[in-house]
C-alpha cells in the first residue's frame, strides 16, 4: 500500500511539473498564444526604431509611415491569420544613445513581438546584443550592413539591404567597365557604411585604384574640408558612400568650388524625389548623377509593384509625396507579411525566426533575397540607376554578387507580378 501511495504521489508530482514547465515555455514550443510578447489572438505588435527627426530624417522619416500604410491595407483585409499588425514607430534622431532607450522601452514596456527595420548602421549596431540576448526577431535592419550577417553571433538579426560591399562591387564594376580612364575618388561616413562601401570598390578596381579617400560624420555638417580635398586630387569620379542630407551636401557644396564630378552614389542616399527637395532650384545639379537600387523604381509608370504601392500609398498614406523611400517602405512590409504567413497561425518568435531561414521569399526587389540558417543577409544584387532630364530610372542588367572575391555576374531572373490584391500569401 505504501509502495502504491509513494508511485502515486510521484506520478501526480511529475504531472504538476510538466503542467508548469508547459505554462512556463514562454515563447518556445507551446500554442499558448499569450505567453508570446506581443502576439494575441487579434493583434501583432511590432516596433521600430527611424530617424523621424535629425541629420538622417530626410527621406528616410517617410519610410516607417509607409511600412504601416501597407500594414494598414493587410489589416483592412483580414490581418495575417486574422490578427492586425500594430506597428508602434519611436523617434531616435539617428542617436545611437536614444536607439537604446527606445528599443529597450518597446521590448521591456510594450513587449513587441519583434523589431522591424530599425535604420541606421551607428544606431542599430548599439542593440544588436540586446535584441538576440533578449531573443528578439530583429528583421530586416535598414542598413546595408555586414554586421546582420551574422547567424551564429546574432541568430535573431536579418538584413534587407544589399549590403556595402555588394553594392560598392557593382558600382566598381561600371566604373571599369564604362569609365576605366577617370581619377576615381571616394567619401563616405565614418562607420562600416563608409568602409564596407569603399571596401567593395576597392575589390574590383585594387587597393591602389582609389586616388582620394575622404569620410565625414553625421554630427558635423561641413564638408567643404572633405570636398576640396576631392577637388585638389583631380577627381573626376566620386563616388558617395552617403545619407540623403549628405550627398545633398556634398553635390552642393561641390557646385560651390566649381567641382563637377560624375558622381556614383549609394542606393541608401541616392533617391532623387529626396534630394531634388533638399537642393531646391539647384535640383539640376543631380543631373547625369549614377547611383543603385535593387526594388521597383518610383518614376516607373509600368512597373505593376509601383502601380500597387502608389494605389496604397494614396488610399493609406494620404497621399504623400511618392518616392523610393516609399517603395522600400512598403517592400518591406510585404516581406514582413510574408514571413508571417511563412511561420503560421501558432505564431512564436523562433518559429518566425525557422521561417525566414527556410527562405524562397519572392516580391517586388529584382535582386535575390538570401536568407538561409547560414545567411541572414537581404538581397544579394543591384542595378544601375541614372538621373536624366529630371527622372530617375534604371538601365542595363541587374547583377549579383557576393562580398568577397566572387565575381560580379548578370542576374536573368525578373520579378513575379504582384498579387491582384496586394497581399501575399501562404
Amino acid at each position: 500500500m505504501h509502495r502504491i501511495a509513494h508511485r502515486a504521489l510521484a506520478i501526480a508530482t511529475c504531472a504538476v511539473l510538466v503542467t508548469a514547465l508547459a505554462a512556463c515555455s514562454g515563447d518556445g514550443a507551446g500554442p499558448d498564444r499569450e505567453a508570446v510578447p506581443g502576439v494575441t489572438d487579434t493583434e501583432i505588435l511590432v516596433g521600430t526604431h527611424m530617424p523621424l527627426t535629425g541629420p538622417a530624417s530626410a527621406g528616410y522619416s517617410k519610410i516607417a509611415p509607409a511600412t504601416k500604410a501597407y500594414f494598414d491595407h493587410v489589416n483592412a483585409n483580414g490581418g495575417v491569420y486574422g490578427r492586425k499588425i500594430n506597428y508602434k514607430v519611436m523617434d531616435d534622431g539617428y542617436n545611437p544613445a536614444t536607439t537604446q532607450q527606445v528599443v529597450r522601452e518597446l521590448v521591456l514596456q510594450d513587449k513587441v513581438f519583434a523589431i522591424l527595420n530599425g535604420l541606421g548602421t551607428p544606431p542599430h549596431s548599439g542593440v544588436l546584443d540586446f535584441l538576440n540576448n533578449s531573443r528578439v526577431p530583429d528583421l530586416f535592419v535598414a542598413s546595408g550592413s555586414r554586421a546582420w550577417n551574422a547567424p551564429e553571433r546574432y541568430p535573431y538579426t536579418f538584413g534587407f539591404n544589399t549590403d556595402y560591399t555588394v553594392e560598392g562591387k557593382i558600382l566598381a564594376n561600371y566604373i571599369r567597365n564604362s569609365l576605366a580612364d577617370q581619377k576615381v575618388c571616394f567619401l563616405g561616413q565614418d562607420d562600416d557604411f563608409g568602409q564596407d562601401s569603399l571596401a567593395g570598390v576597392e575589390q574590383v578596381l585594387g587597393a591602389t585604384a582609389v586616388a582620394v579617400k575622404q569620410t565625414y560624420v553625421t554630427s558635423n555638417t561641413n564638408v567643404a574640408p572633405q570636398i576640396g580635398e576631392l577637388k585638389a586630387g583631380g577627381c573626376q569620379v566620386v563616388v558617395l558612400a552617403t545619407v540623403p542630407g549628405f550627398t545633398a551636401l556634398s553635390i552642393g557644396t561641390a557646385a560651390r568650388i566649381g567641382f563637377r564630378p560624375t558622381w556614383l552614389v549609394s542606393g541608401v542616399g541616392g533617391d532623387y524625389t529626396t534630394l531634388a527637395a533638399q537642393l531646391g532650384d539647384a535640383k539640376g545639379l543631380l543631373e547625369g548623377m549614377l547611383g543603385v537600387n535593387y526594388l521597383p523604381s518610383a518614376a516607373a509608370t509600368d512597373d505593376p509593384w509601383t502601380t500597387l504601392f502608389r494605389k496604397i500609398n494614396d488610399e493609406r498614406n494620404g497621399g504623400a509625396a511618392f518616392d523610393g523611400n516609399i517603395v522600400y517602405g512598403m517592400s518591406v512590409g510585404y516581406l514582413f507579411v510574408q514571413a508571417l504567413l511563412a511561420a503560421g497561425e501558432d505564431l512564436t518568435r523562433q518559429g518566425l525566426v525557422d521561417a525566414i531561414e527556410r527562405g524562397g521569399f519572392k516580391g517586388p526587389g529584382l535582386a535575390p533575397l538570401r536568407f538561409a540558417k547560414d545567411n541572414h543577409s537581404g538581397y544579394g544584387g543591384m542595378r544601375m540607376i541614372k538621373v536624366e532630364q529630371g527622372r530617375q530610372d534604371y538601365f542595363g542588367p541587374t547583377y549579383e554578387t557576393d562580398s568577397g572575391s566572387g565575381p560580379v555576374n548578370e542576374y536573368p531572373e525578373a520579378p513575379p507580378a504582384p498579387p491582384a490584391n496586394g497581399i501575399p500569401s501562404v
